[in-house]
């Protein structure tokens, strides 16, 4: 894995504590292209504090509404442009995390979606168990493959009913990973790393 962009199938799926498992498992450098929000704890911070001598890239847009990043640009006479974004130089792998799932706006006409194809990344698309999470991953992933964004893993963080799991993973392509990362309710070095060690016990 040389660089990887994390999104996910909606808010609160889990995606910046599994960047930090793949950070740690990669020995990855870590970016947050925008911040909305939580700008006295942001992602970028979690990932430091969760993680052994990660390098953390800064974002392009630190904005102090918490809300969608268009809406919070806005709040502050800001336009996100997408031509800002360029990814940071590092001779280490990369973990690019985004805001929300795919089609959260970075301006009227500008989606996360966007950006991921102009960055030219493969995605990780985190998926969370909780009703409705079928039809939300399953359209994440037509998402992706209209785009024709290559999904290198699909990432299933926490337990999950037989059922969903198999209608999910049916729906991926051979080429597709999955990575399962076990639940972690309380987020420190230890459990971070334990997950890590996790994924290289099965040889991810």
């Amino acid at each position: 894995m040389n660089k990887l962009f994390i999104t996910g199938i909606g808010t609160e799926v889990g995606k910046t504590i599994c960047s930090a498992v793949l950070v740690e498992y990669f020995k990855a450098d870590y970016w947050k292209p925008v911040q909305s929000g939580d700008l006295d704890y942001t992602d970028s911070h979690k990932i430091e504090s969760w993680t052994e001598k990660t390098i953390c890239h800064p974002e392009i847009y630190r904005l102090k509404l918490a809300a969608s990043p268009h809406q919070s640009a806005g709040e502050e006479n800001i336009e996100i442009k997408i031509e800002n974004f360029k990814l940071p130089k590092t001779d280490n792998s990369l973990i690019v995390e985004g805001a929300g799932g795919l089609m959260v706006p970075l301006s009227d006409h500008v989606f996360m979606i966007d950006l991921i194809k102009k960055l030219s990344l493969p995605v990780g698309l985190v998926v969370r168990n909780y009703l409705g999470c079928i039809n939300h991953t399953l359209l994440s992933i037509m998402a992706l493959y209209q785009k024709e964004i290559k999904l290198e893993f699909l990432i299933l963080n926490g337990t999950f009913p037989p059922d969903t799991e198999r209608v999910i993973t049916e729906f991926i392509k051979k080429e597709t990973r999955i990575i399962r990362i076990p639940e972690i309710d309380q987020p420190t070095k230890n459990s971070i790393k334990a997950a890590a060690e996790y994924l290289t016990k099965i040889n991810l």
